[in-house]
């Protein structure tokens, strides 16, 4: 098989920073892939050109690109994470204890896109459509996945423009608020959103981890929030950790 060093360079680069605990230092890559600082450049200006790396111009350092992800993404779309998961979503939906939609979104950039929806035999009408992209930093299950990622990669995938938006008057619309909001989510290992989409509704989401601990999705229920009391906040916020738990193991398996 002949060998192209320039894209090999790239892939090592790539590789690399998805390994690294935090950003990188364009001189600290090329130490350690024993690659000439003048080729590191070059080829960081290339992958930021196609988005795959993204310069970190205060800090002098680099981290991956939108594209980077979106390649991972692709990757997923062609996963049988969604026919794992529907049948595990159809009991979570019909076992929910109020009427509610239950839904499993993955990361696309600074969006959640919906793969699945199941909705209980009560009709809850929801923005939540699958293939719909709503901000993650709104939706509980975009925040469960951000949760579970480096900040590094948070504010990579938060620093597009229209990342943070306004919907209800509701919800972070800084990268200050959603690391104040990911870190008591963190601790609680859900997250929640009440009125941040639609006013009148509220989800509650968790992470889909793969074998690494990795985020690969989110499971949540999305639900009237007058319907809801505090014991049956409770009792969906078990019953989405049950199937996020459920769905990862079926998929590692």
């Amino acid at each position: 098989m002949a060998r192209i060093p320039a894209a090999e360079r790239a892939l090592d680069l790539l590789t690399a920073l998805a390994g690294a605990s935090g950003p990188m230092t364009a001189a600290g890559l090329a130490r350690d892939l024993g690659i000439p600082r003048s080729t590191t450049y070059q080829l960081l200006d290339v992958l930021a050109g196609r988005g795959f790396v993204t310069h970190l111009t205060e800090e002098r350092r680099w981290t991956l690109g939108l594209t980077a992800f979106e390649v991972g993404a692709g990757y997923l779309r062609r996963d049988p994470l969604e026919r794992l998961a529907q049948p595990l979503l159809h009991r979570l939906a019909q076992q929910a204890p109020i009427p509610a939609v239950a839904h499993l979104g993955v990361l696309r950039g600074h969006e959640t896109v919906y793969l699945l929806k199941e909705t209980s035999d009560h009709v809850v009408t929801t923005v939540t459509q699958v293939g719909v992209r709503l901000p993650a930093a709104l939706t509980a299950s975009g925040r469960a996945i951000l949760a579970r990622l480096p900040r590094a990669q948070v504010r990579a995938q938060l620093s597009a423009r229209g990342a943070f938006v306004d919907r209800t008057g509701r919800g972070p619309r800084s990268l200050s608020a959603l690391d104040a909001l990911l870190a008591v989510e963190r601790r609680r290992g859900v997250c929640e959103e009440e009125g941040f989409i639609t006013e009148g509704f509220s989800s509650i989401a968790a992470p889909v981890l793969d074998t690494h601990a990795e985020p690969i999705a989110a499971v949540g229920l999305t639900f009237r929030s007058d319907t809801a009391t505090t014991s049956a906040r409770s009792a969906i916020t078990r019953a989405v950790l049950q199937c996020a738990h459920d769905v990862g193991m079926r998929r590692g398996a």
